[in-house]
């Protein structure tokens, strides 16, 4: 009896396993764990930085992606080309960083 389920426990295991396979990583863009590391520190040491300027208080408010070869966007909105600028430049000064594109829109005051 034990035999019999494990059998047929292997047996759906195997089904599956292709349907597992395709779904686990939709994230294609990511070569390997090594580079998606070397993203994500990119992105974070930019965020912390960003963070870190609370005189100007919107820059915590950018987003920030950085690609597998060290290319960052930054959208979201700021309140002064300035605090634009800012963002962008401390994005340059980030190790790792290649070359940074600026979405950020600035916000319209009435």
């Amino acid at each position: 009896m034990k035999i019999k389920f494990a059998t047929t426990c292997l047996a759906i295991g195997i089904m599956f396993a292709p349907v597992v396979g395709y779904t686990a990583d939709s994230d294609t863009n990511r070569s390997g764990p090594v580079t998606f590391v070397k993203d994500s520190v990119i992105t974070t040491k930019i965020k912390a930085k960003l963070a870190a300027k609370t005189h100007l208080g919107s820059l915590k408010d950018i987003k920030v992606d950085t690609d597998k070869n060290g290319v960052v966007w930054l959208s979201g909105t700021a309140h002064s080309q300035t605090e634009a600028d800012k963002a962008v430049s401390i994005a340059q000064d980030t190790k790792g960083v290649v070359t940074v594109h600026n979405d950020i829109k600035i916000m319209e005051h009435n």
